[in-house]
């Protein structure tokens, strides 16, 4: 028996036999991790069986690398590739677990804005078998190093290892081939990682992305002003005019950006126990001054918060791939809303963020933005308890922040951005007296715990502003950036929903975020109008009565009576209000019931694609070849970045200096007396 074996194992023992073992057992690890911890969503034979092979034309291109080499570099070589290669899987695991997306060059290349927050939260998401992808490769050194497996240090004939070469090649343009067949236009009209990744591989999707990040670099040295044309056509096409009923009903006021972070719309009025989780939040949406939209959806991709500050403040789209404010932040020229506040109605501008203000590489952006005034961690004191997760948590926030708002000359627009309800949702036991969901996720059932406490920390602001004269003369606009939920939690989103079992276009209602604009005397009500993180800033500028009909912006007034409701996805899906297109399948908005498409159907939606193809295509036009810096609307002035500073003393200085000589602050019409003790907090760490 022994013979038989040593016999039939034999094989293992040269180059070409260790060569196809390690080949099949990364294929095969490959193909569990697909199975398993991603949602490809292959449909059909063609797509599962490209599904199955994709992992071999790339794993014999790589691994046949060392069999060029002699001897034991050979082997050593092989394993090297294969840690390579585990290493790449194991991190798009675990990074497509939080974000449903795969790891791009962006995402890398802007790690050092991001790194330590979002290393946190990956090293609460990483599970002890997500290292399965390390085991064979432990299994082939012991072997190695114990002989069971023998080095072949025989010569490999270089033609050999060429012609492997050559197969791989082969194959990966026969998948390709049938990749394309299935899907036309894969990799010229696909805004959707995981299609590529599905029809091609982990390994080929690295190879586009690289391309895609390189290309992305020549578009901006070769754009010139010409490439605008096409933009403004699109655009002037496109423009709606503003509803004679809200332009410029607001002028004049402040005002407030409420970043309510990874919060969605089903939180609105929903309850735990019996319990609401958010009360404010909900007597705000339903307030007869509050303007909310129920059918407002986040079109945020990898960037996530950033995507979601790129266009509620530009009226542009997040890239495809990475975060346009880590990458493009800095050198790019924009039109943003501080800047066109600022310039246009002498607005003072201001950004709150209890954290690093290299996160999402803020500290540059917002110079680009036009942000005269940004509040980081470094301006709030920060002590034991004082923090977590993210940063300062949000009752601490809003307190802090007081001191500076009170000093900021009238009118002012004022983003705060909240961070307690961001992923992993912790709360120390002293903070937390709301009940948690059970559907046995950890993850998805503390999130109402950490929303309850956001809404308890809104509660303490806006008695504050009502305290100080800011309330009534100010615009309060509470926004969710995007989900706190991500698709790949399934069963416990179906138990949130009361649902036995949830589908695509579940999961695509899931992604709506509450929006909600609120003034006194404001004609309030929920619109159920279709729109998205694009179109805020169009609202926002006709409210206030600033004319903007001819700067670069995506979106449309959401109170305009001719508006296209389309609202476009990062992925090139969308939804209107007849028809939502979910990868290859259309379903009817209203129902969820899957169409199969009449001829007319089809038109309607192909011309619907059509414009969202365009709309992203343009806007990644303008961002990767930095277009505004030919264009200069009337009246407005390139933003001089060199005008402004974030650090402390200057800033500080600055401000006193405004605030003494414009004397239209609260501090100023309070006789320079301080407001902040007004401001009440049952924040435990502040007792």
């Amino acid at each position: 028996m022994a013979n038989f074996f040593k016999r039939k194992t034999n094989w293992l023992n040269t180059r070409m036999g260790f060569f196809l073992l390690i080949v099949v057992l990364f294929w095969v690890k490959t193909y569990i991790a697909y199975q398993t911890e991603f949602t490809l969503g292959a449909k059909g034979s063609v797509q599962q069986f490209l599904l199955l092979i994709n992992p071999l034309p790339a794993a014999l291109l790589v691994f046949g690398i060392a069999l060029y080499f002699r001897g034991r570099l050979a082997y050593w070589l092989m394993l090297i590739i294969d840690v390579l290669e585990s290493t790449w899987i194991f991190a798009n695991v675990v990074y497509y677990r939080e974000f449903s997306d795969f790891l791009s060059f962006g995402i890398m290349k802007g790690s050092s804005s991001v790194g330590n927050n979002l290393g946190k939260s990956l090293a609460q998401i990483t599970h002890l078998y997500d290292f399965f992808v390390y085991v064979d490769i432990i299994i082939l050194i012991v072997l190695l190093v114990t002989h069971v497996i023998k080095i072949d240090a025989r010569p490999f004939k270089r033609r050999y290892a060429f012609s492997l070469t050559v197969l791989s090649f082969a194959l990966m343009f026969a998948e390709f081939g049938m990749a394309n067949a299935d899907r036309s236009g894969l990799l010229t009209r696909t805004f959707d990682n995981n299609y590529i990744v599905k029809y091609l591989g982990l390994n080929e999707y690295a190879a586009f992305n690289a391309y895609q990040t390189q290309k992305e670099s020549a578009t901006r040295a070769s754009a010139n002003a010409s490439d605008m044309k096409s933009v403004l056509k699109y655009l002037k096409q496109n423009r709606v005019s503003p509803n004679v009923s809200y332009y410029g009903k607001e002028k004049g006021k402040n005002v407030f950006i409420i970043h309510l972070e990874s919060f969605q719309q089903f939180l609105i009025d929903y309850k735990v126990d019996g319990k609401e989780v958010t009360p404010t939040l909900n007597k705000f949406y339903h307030n007869n001054n509050t303007l909310s939209f129920d059918n407002f959806y986040n079109q945020v991709a990898q960037g996530k918060t950033s995507d979601a500050e790129m266009m509620l403040e530009n009226s542009l789209f997040g890239l495809p791939q990475g975060s346009a404010m880590t990458t493009y932040g800095t050198q790019n020229t924009f039109q943003a809303a501080p800047a066109i506040l600022s310039q246009e109605a002498g607005y003072t501008t201001a950004a709150f963020h209890g954290d690093v203000p290299s996160f999402w590489n803020r500290d540059n952006t917002y110079k680009s933005w036009g942000y005269q005034y940004f509040f980081s961690s470094s301006y709030y004191t920060e002590k034991p308890g004082y923090s977590v997760g993210y940063g300062l948590k949000d009752k601490i926030f809003f307190k802090q922040s007081a001191q500076y708002i009170e000093q900021l000359p009238q009118p002012f627009y004022a983003k705060l951005i909240t961070l307690t309800n961001h992923y992993p949702y912790e709360l120390d036991k002293k903070n937390t007296d709301f009940p948690a969901t059970k559907t046995g996720d950890k993850t998805v059932d503390p999130y109402v715990q950490t929303a309850h406490y956001l809404d308890q920390s809104f509660a303490e602001f806006l008695t504050y502003l009502k305290k100080v004269g800011l309330y009534k003369n100010s615009v309060i606009v509470a926004y969710g950036d995007h989900y706190g939920i991500s698709n790949n939690h399934r069963p416990a989103i179906a138990q949130l929903l009361g649902k036995d079992k949830i589908t695509s276009y579940d999961l695509a209602q899931f992604q709506k975020v509450p929006f909600m604009i609120h003034a006194n005397g404001l004609k309030g009500g929920i619109s159920h109008t279709y729109g998205g993180e694009i179109d805020v800033l169009p609202t926002l500028l006709d409210l206030l009565g600033v004319k903007n009909t001819d700067t670069v912006q995506f979106g449309q007034d959401l109170l305009a009576k001719n508006r296209n409701q389309t609202v476009a996805f990062r992925d090139g899906n969308f939804v209107s209000p007849k028809y939502m297109k979910i990868g290859g399948t259309v379903y009817d908005t209203k129902t969820g019931e899957v169409l199969s498409l009449t001829a007319a159907q089809k038109k309607a939606v192909a011309k619907i694609q059509n414009h969202v193809t365009t709309e992203l295509s343009l806007s990644d036009r303008v961002i990767y070849g930095d277009l505004l810096r030919f264009y200069t609307p009337k009246n407005f002035k390139k933003v001089d970045k060199s005008s402004f500073t974030y650090k402390l003393k200057p800033a500080m200085e600055k401000l006193g200096d405004a605030e003494k000589s414009e004397k239209t602050s609260v501090l100023a019409k309070n006789n320079g007396k301080s407001t902040v003790s007004k401001y009440k907090t049952d924040a435990p760490e502040l007792k």
